[in-house]
């Protein structure tokens, strides 16, 4: 759950699992309850995620994702992207994250190249991860300065035990909108046995 000082909401949940399918691919839906300038709306996200090159300490690891977001209560495709993630692991602790794509914006009828950096460092035991990053979209000169400016976010992350995690992070712009966000999230893993 997300929370702006506008009094805009964001609210999800995104099950996933991983299939083989020629190689190991994450299938998974986010969907949202949200509400922007006092109108509430609800989505679904089908995202398609894989690892094509594997990487070690000291080498890039590269990945494809792919998402369309269809808006529930106007029934139509509000947008899609295509991004390209890259993970440089500098050691068992610290790690860099670059990634690069692409989104069409159905709603605006506007193309836009896709970008964010970021590290995460953890303590070695990985019970507790610091994150931030700083994201964006470049688009035409005439969309609104908040749409194009870039957007930060920071965290931090408690993980107990490997299948339960907590964060809590801190963001602005983070939907293009110029507020101050605060994001509480939980993530539960299930590993499922053949």
């Amino acid at each position: 759950m997300s929370a702006a000082s506008n009094h805009d909401f964001f609210a999800a949940t995104a099950p996933a699992c991983v299939a083989n399918i020629f190689r190991p691919v994450e299938l998974s839906a986010q969907f949202v309850r949200t509400r922007a300038d006092g109108e509430w709306a609800s989505g679904v996200a089908p995202k398609v995620k894989t690892n094509l090159i594997p990487g070690a300490i000291g080498s890039w690891s590269i990945g494809l994702s792919g998402v369309t977001a269809y808006d529930l209560t106007k029934q139509q495709n509000v947008a899609t992207f295509v991004t390209v993630p890259a993970t440089l692991r500098l050691s068992n602790v610290v790690r860099i994250n670059l990634n690069a794509g692409w989104e069409w914006d159905n709603i605006a009828g506007q193309h836009y190249a896709t970008y964010g950096a970021g590290v995460d460092w953890r303590t070695p035991d990985n019970v507790w991860t610091l994150t931030a990053e700083v994201f964006g979209q470049l688009g035409a000169r005439q969309d609104a300065i908040g749409v194009t400016q870039p957007r930060f976010q920071v965290g931090v992350r408690w993980r107990p035990v490997d299948e339960f995690n907590v964060d809590l992070i801190y963001g602005r712009n983070v939907y293009g909108e110029n507020a101050n966000w605060v994001t509480l999230a939980t993530i539960f893993r299930f590993h499922v046995g053949k």
